[in-house]
């Protein structure tokens, strides 16, 4: 069969893409501050930042990252620039912190659909971020296109938790108190989604979080993860992100866990929260990478026999998984065990020995974006 000639028709554009956590920092010529290099999954696509949103170099500590996308075209963004170290007090109502810093806080509201960036004021020192892999987004309930920045804060045997929101309706930062129902075991954050009008912080080793910043009610909805699966305290500590993740597919929040236990058997699983009120995983595809290395559609793609980096789920089909190896980016379907999709992947950054879920967002584009995305 003779190959599809230049001028055949694109094929149909895809609702959703992979978009890479760490953008590039550029000036468009039409001053805006936000572009997008579309491409359809499983490539990468690139978000383009300007110089008013990130004027320095980046550096391997220091570059613009989102954090989290919405599918109306926000991307919540930090871009904390480095700055000669200094000594910050945080002063609160019943005690204080002192530290050293080495940057400046800086956190910004994309709009893909405009092409314009928003910096969110500082809060006030009473009022410090703590840390960014706790920041997420969600939009008004009212449909009036205002949205909500909040973050999770914790201390170790409080009863009582403290979410720091930023309203855009309100323009400013203040606290709410609720009420946390586990009080021994600190949280440690790897990002946070938003689903069924509320936010979900992930902790990988034991569980998610969920609240609904927009309501008055004083407590947190905590999900462990299923029997078997929570992680020892510090258990996989700074690795938990190439074995595990937890995001929304086909409208659920879903948890996908590659992570093994001493001489365990390595498997993907994929649990499902069946509602948002459920505090109960289950176990919707389950293969064993001894099934997955076996087909012929692996066979084909010549890579190694070798465990992978767990990417992401596909936000539309719950059965399909991507994964990361060597240069490429692949999927596939848990269920027959089959890979559907296979490319060599380009990002900004880090490089391929460090690679983690962290460094993809997968993207629910808003419809239409502009012509220049």
């Amino acid at each position: 069969m003779a190959p599809p000639s230049s001028s055949s028709a694109p094929p149909p554009p895809s609702s959703w893409v992979i978009l890479g956590s760490i953008t590039r920092v550029s000036a468009a010529a039409d001053g805006s501050d936000v572009s997008v290099e579309l491409t359809a999954p499983p490539r990468v696509s690139i978000l383009t930042v300007s110089p008013r949103v990130f004027p320095e170099p980046a550096t391997t500590h220091y570059f613009p990252f989102v954090l989290c996308t919405d599918p109306s075209g926000l991307l919540l963004l930090q871009a904390n620039l480095g700055c000669p170290e200094t000594q910050e007090t945080i002063q609160r109502r019943r005690n204080h912190s002192t530290f050293l810093k080495y940057w400046t806080s800086r956190y910004f509201v994309l709009d893909a659909t405009t092409s314009s960036a928003f910096q969110l004021p500082d809060p006030e020192p009473a009022y410090a971020i703590h840390h960014q892999a706790q920041l997420g987004l969600v939009l008004s309930p009212s449909g009036d296109g205002h949205y909500m920045v909040a973050e999770f804060q914790q201390i170790i045997g409080c009863e009582k938790a403290t979410l720091l929101c930023f309203s855009s309706e309100r323009g400013k930062w203040f606290e709410k108190k609720v009420d946390y129902p586990v009080k021994a075991r600190p949280w440690t954050p790897i990002g946070v989604v938003s689903h069924h009008g509320r936010l979900w912080w992930i902790d990988l080793s034991w569980g998610v979080i969920n609240f609904d910043p927009f309501t008055n009610r004083p407590d947190l909805g905590l999900v462990p993860f299923p029997p078997g699966t929570v992680l020892d305290c510090r258990e996989g500590w700074g690795v938990t992100d190439q074995y595990r993740y937890v995001g929304v597919s086909g409208g659920k929040l879903r948890f996908v866990d590659t992570y093994t236990r001493g001489g365990g058997t390595p498997k993907v699983s994929v649990w499902t929260l069946a509602d948002p009120d459920s505090t109960e995983w289950t176990l919707e595809h389950e293969a064993t990478f001894t099934e997955i290395w076996a087909d012929k559609t692996y066979k084909a793609t010549r890579m190694p026999k070798k465990i992978p980096v767990l990417a992401l789920i596909h936000p539309k089909n719950p059965r399909v998984v991507y994964f990361f190896l060597e240069k490429n980016l692949f999927g596939v379907d848990v269920r027959t065990r089959k890979v559907v999709e296979c490319k060599v992947y380009g990002l900004v950054a880090p490089p391929s020995c460090h690679i983690a879920s962290r460094f993809l967002r997968a993207w629910e584009l808003p419809q239409p974006l502009p012509s220049g995305n």
